[in-house]
């Protein structure tokens, strides 16, 4: 079973030395295909993601940098495109992105699907591309019919593969990947795990996502207050469970949202058996 963690690009020296001992640790333990590292709406990050990836890179295992293209260039995705080829990296995680704030204008991308088409136009087969999916729906869809078109879409632009945003209800992921069937879509859908860590946080970021956390996980949650030890001992449970149903039933692999942090992603990975 194929396995991925991503990371976000540290901001200061002690967040990159901290991210490189995370790093080593994952490696040795999980060996994943490989690492993915987030972007910036509108390339904020994109010093930060380049650095990261080739110190990834570097080190012997395989990098995929995530590319947003909403607020972005033809011209500026072509010079990203050309120095991660230059680099001898060869996966790309291709996403639309959130509008900067403050940018009134998409710029020369709208969707994702152009984004993937661009990077087939420029570069033909050298970039195993990956792409998002939402089990649950984009926070900024239509409704589900379309979403899954859209994703269909994506595909058949010419992604080799997807990652999921996070969910905790299985069902989601698998009724997704049934709707997506039905309109050609055999690539795999990798479903992406995020560890539960911090109540607060989770419910945050989940909120901002569109990711749903289940009532009786908010309401057990709520009820540890400031308890960490039990919120990470509730949420390990939790995660590991949901991550058994989907290898159980066949997921292709599984995808963590390690917030740059090893002990989260080992804990899970140590209850399936998989280190």
């Amino acid at each position: 079973m194929e396995l991925s963690v991503e990371f976000f690009p540290p901001k200061t020296a002690e967040g990159a030395a901290k991210l490189r001992s995370v790093r080593e640790q994952l490696a040795t333990a999980l060996k994943p295909t490989f690492f993915s590292v987030t972007f910036g709406a509108g390339g904020s990050t994109q010093d930060g993601t380049l650095a990261t990836v080739k110190e990834i890179h570097e080190a012997g295992q395989q990098a995929a940098p995530h590319l947003s293209c909403v607020g972005s260039s033809k011209e500026k995705i072509r010079e990203l495109l050309a120095q991660y080829k230059a680099l001898g990296i060869n996966r790309i995680v291709a996403l639309r992105g959130d509008l900067p704030s403050g940018m009134g204008q998409y710029g020369e991308f709208h969707h994702a699907d152009e984004l993937v088409s661009f990077i087939r136009s420029e570069t033909d087969s050298h970039f195993h591309i990956e792409v998002a999916a939402y089990p649950e729906m984009h926070p900024q869809a239509k409704s589900m019919t379309d979403d899954v078109l859209r994703f269909a879409n994506k595909m058949k632009s010419g992604a080799d593969s997807a990652i999921t945003q996070y969910f905790f209800n299985s069902d989601a992921y698998f009724r997704f990947i049934d709707e997506a069937a039905k309109l050609g879509v055999d690539q795999p859908i990798v479903p992406g795990i995020m560890p539960i860590t911090n109540s607060t946080q989770l419910l945050r970021f989940s909120d901002a996502c569109g990711a749903e956390v289940p009532r009786w996980i908010r309401l057990r949650l709520q009820s540890f207050g400031d308890d960490t030890a039990s919120i990470k001992a509730f949420g390990l449970d939790v995660v590991t469970d949901l991550c058994d149903q989907l290898t159980v039933a066949g997921a292709p692999g599984l995808h963590f949202y390690s917030l740059n942090q090893a002990d989260t992603t080992l804990n899970i990975a140590k209850n399936l058996n998989l280190i």
